[in-house]
């Protein structure tokens, strides 16, 4: 009888990647080549690219068979593109992977390795990262502090979305459907076993970077809310707090104003202590509408995601399989 190689499935986002593809196929190709004992699908989710992202990949997908891609009908963002191809998964594992090569392609023999030991989730973290500014290095690591703090589960600091996941994995992936996601969150809340490894970030192949500040920015909000109630607790312990001295200040000008007969200070220090607990009423609101949106967003249930376009000669020769034993 004729052993069947266990199916992996390495899972790249894309957009707007025309120019790293051939690198990155290159690259997959000699690393999967050596390990003949397993079967590999290439799964591309093209997220709503402009150039000729999705072109390529069917010109490709002629030429290597292990290509699968699926087309968003527009673009809906890296993590939700994450969570079509969590519902696309053919394999037994799945690994993924930045299009843009930082993530080296040649860790993944290592990640089977420890996979194969019994780790359900074997993660990359980052020893270093070439490429990025120190300002970039220091706000990401300041975050990542403060997330820790404030999350109610262990967080992977410095890390990202390259990691193998056994098919336990992925299916719990599979069932938390939110709108608005953070992924490295809940590679965190779903558990399972998990092992580290250390690599050194490399910069870009080829092209430019998807994202900017005000994207980072609008990310980091999104982990800290999806993760953690704390920024709702700290508005409250905070207008407790000021409460409390407001209280005590005019306890203050009270008996100052009653037994010492001092005036009342006058407009520039009402108009201060007016401005100072305004800003912190808007903060707080600011906080509470952050975790409105995101209830209002999750009440209209539309789905996450639309997909315009898929293929999968992997998915296809399964269901043949499927067939013949039924």
């Amino acid at each position: 009888m004729k052993n069947i190689n266990k199916l992996i499935t390495i899972l790249i986002p894309a957009y707007n990647e025309e120019e790293v593809l051939p690198a990155l196929l290159k690259r997959l190709k000699d690393v999967t080549a050596e390990l003949p004992k397993y079967d590999f699908e290439f799964l591309f989710v093209n997220d709503g690219s402009s150039d000729r992202t999705l072109e390529m990949l069917k010109e490709l997908s002629l030429v290597y068979e292990e290509i699968s891609y699926i087309n968003l009908s527009r673009n809906f963002g890296k993590e939700v593109a994450m969570l079509a191809g969590f519902d696309h998964v053919n394999g037994d594992a799945m690994i993924v992977i930045d299009a843009d090569l930082q993530d080296p392609p040649e860790l993944i023999p290592q990640m089977i390795y420890y996979w194969e030991k019994g780790y359900d989730d074997v993660f990359a973290k980052r020893n270093t990262r070439a490429g990025e500014t120190w300002f970039k290095k220091w706000s990401s690591n300041s975050y990542y502090k403060i997330l820790e703090k404030v999350s109610n589960i262990p967080i992977q600091n410095n890390t990202g979305d390259f990691r193998l996941l056994d098919r336990k994995c992925i299916e719990a992936l599979k069932q938390m459907r939110e709108s608005q996601r953070y992924t490295k969150g809940m590679f965190s809340w779903i558990g399972f076993n998990k092992k580290e490894l250390l690599f050194d970030r490399e910069p870009r192949a080829a092209g430019t970077t998807k994202w900017n500040y005000s994207k980072l920015f609008n990310l980091a909000v999104e982990g800290i809310t999806s993760s953690s109630v704390a920024p709702l607790r700290i508005s409250s312990f905070l207008g407790i707090i000021i409460s409390a001295c407001a209280l005590l200040f005019m306890l203050f000008i009270f008996v100052r104003t009653l037994v010492f007969g001092n005036p009342v200070p006058g407009y520039p220090s009402l108009m201060t202590v007016i401005l100072f607990l305004g800003g912190i009423q808007l903060v707080s609101l600011g906080i509470i509408g952050e975790y409105l949106g995101k209830i209002f967003n999750e009440t209209k249930e539309r789905p996450v995601y639309l997909v315009s376009e898929y293929y999968s000669p992997v998915a296809l020769r399964k269901n043949k399989q499927y067939e013949n034993v039924h």
